[in-house]
C-alpha cells in the first residue's frame, strides 16, 4: 500500500513495498504436507520503509518471514530498538539421536519467554574489532535459529570441534548441562522449511545467516573467516555451511561480551545437577510420549537402556532401565524462574 513515496510494511498484513526485495512466504511445512503458508508471527509493529533504510527493513521482514514458518512454537515481538524471539527451546524435529560422545544430558524444555527471550538488535553495527569465535565465546549462544533453537559456537568448552567429536546427533544438536538442546553447527535443514532466500538462523549480533544460496536465490559467494560477506550493496550476512565454521564464525556486529559469554541472552533453569560422561554410550532413538514426556535409548556394550522422563507440575520423575530390567527413578523439583 503505496503513500507517496513511503511504503508500509504490515508484519500482519505482508503488504510489501520493497522494489528490490525477493523475499518470499515459507513454502508448506514437511512435517504436515497439506499445509498453507504459515503467515508472520503476530504482531502490530508497522515498519516504515523507505529508501534509507531499505537494508533494515528487508531485514525485519525476512526475519518475520523465517520465524513465522515455526508460529506453533516461536513468537516475536519488537520494540524501536530490538527484536525478541519467545520459544521453549525444541525442535519438531528428532533429537538427540546418533550422539556417541554422551553427557548424560537429555532435552527439557525451557522457558525463553518475557524477559528471559532471546534478543537481537534491529538495526546490527559492524564493529571496529569481530570476535573470533576460534579463541573466544566457548559459553552461551551465539545465534538463534528460526525454529526458536539456540545455536552455539562450533567448539564445545574444551575448544574441540563438538561434531568431529561425535557429541552432536543427525541435526547438529544436543544438550548442555542445563538439559537445554542447542545446535553447534547450521540447521541447514530448516532451509527446506522457511525457503532458499530467507535466513535459517540470526547470530546474536543481528545479522542474519542463510543456507547454501544468496539472498536473492543465487549460489553462495565466497566467505570470510566469519562464514560471511557482503552482499553487492553492502550488507553484511553470514552463511551456514557443511564444513567448520559450521556457523558463523564469530562475530562481525557489535555486541557486549561478559566472562566469555554475548550478554543479554536468556537464561536456562537446570532441573538436576550436570551429569557425567557415560564411555561406550551411543543413543539410538528418542521418543516424544507426550508434551511433558520423553524416552531416550541408548546402547553400551551391546545392551540396551533407556531413560524415560515426565514432568508433573514442578516435578521431574526420571525413570533409569537397564537390559536386565532394573529399574531406578529420581525426581526433582524444578526451580523457581
Amino acid at each position: 500500500m503505496l503513500l507517496t513515496r513511503r511504503a508500509f510494511i504490515s508484519v500482519v498484513g505482508i503488504s510489501l513495498g520493497l522494489t528490490a526485495c525477493q523475499l518470499r512466504p515459507p513454502p508448506a511445512r514437511r512435517d504436515q504436507p497439506n499445509a498453507t503458508p504459515v503467515p508472520p508471527v503476530a504482531s502490530q509493529v508497522v515498519v516504515t520503509h523507505t529508501p534509507a533504510n531499505h537494508a533494515v527493513v528487508t531485514q525485519q521482514v525476512a526475519a518475520q518471514y523465517s520465524f513465522a514458518a515455526f508460529a506453533s512454537r516461536v513468537r516475536t515481538h519488537q520494540d524501536e530498538h530490538t527484536l525478541y524471539i519467545e520459544s521453549d527451546g525444541m525442535p519438531d524435529h528428532p533429537m538427540m539421536i546418533g550422539i556417541r560422545s554422551w553427557q548424560q544430558q537429555v532435552p527439557i524444555p525451557q522457558d525463553y519467554t518475557g524477559s528471559n527471550a532471546w534478543q537481537l538488535p534491529r538495526q546490527p553495527q559492524i564493529a571496529e574489532t569481530p570476535i573470533s569465535a576460534k579463541s573466544a565465546l566457548y559459553r552461551g549462544a551465539i545465534a538463534i535459529a528460526a525454529n526458536g533453537v539456540p545455536i552455539f559456537n562450533a567448539l564445545n568448552n574444551r575448544g574441540e570441534d563438538a561434531l568431529l567429536a561425535g557429541e552432536l546427533d543427525e541435526w547438529g544438536g544436543h544438550c548442555g548441562q542445563g538439559d537445554d538442546y542447542h545446535y553447534h553447527v547450521a540447521p541447514l535443514h530448516l532451509q527446506a522449511i522457511v525457503g532458499a532466500t530467507n535466513p535459517i538462523a540470526y547470530a546474536l549480533d543481528g545479522f542474519p545467516i542463510y543456507g547454501n544460496t544468496e539472498p536473492d536465490g543465487s549460489p553462495m559467494q565466497a566467505l570470510d573467516e566469519f562464514n560471511g560477506h557482503y552482499d553487492a550493496s553492502g550488507n553484511y550476512h553470514y552463511h551456514g555451511t557443511t564444513t567448520y565454521p559450521y556457523i558463523n564464525g564469530g562475530l562481525r556486529g557489535t555486541v557486549v561480551v561478559r566472562d566469555d559469554q554475548i550478554e543479554p541472552q536468556p537464561h536456562i533453569h537446570p532441573v538436576r545437577p550436570p551429569q557425567q560422561p557415560l564411555p561406550g554410550a551411543v543413543i539410538t532413538d528418542f521418543h516424544i510420549v507426550s508434551e511433558q514426556s520423553y524416552v531416550l535409548t541408548y546402547t553400551r556394550d551391546g545392551a540396551t537402556h533407556t531413560v524415560e522422563y515426565t514432568r508433573n507440575g514442578d516435578t521431574y520423575t526420571f525413570v533409569f532401565s537397564d537390559a536386565s530390567g532394573t529399574r531406578t527413578s529420581e525426581s526433582y523439583r524444578m526451580p523457581p524462574p
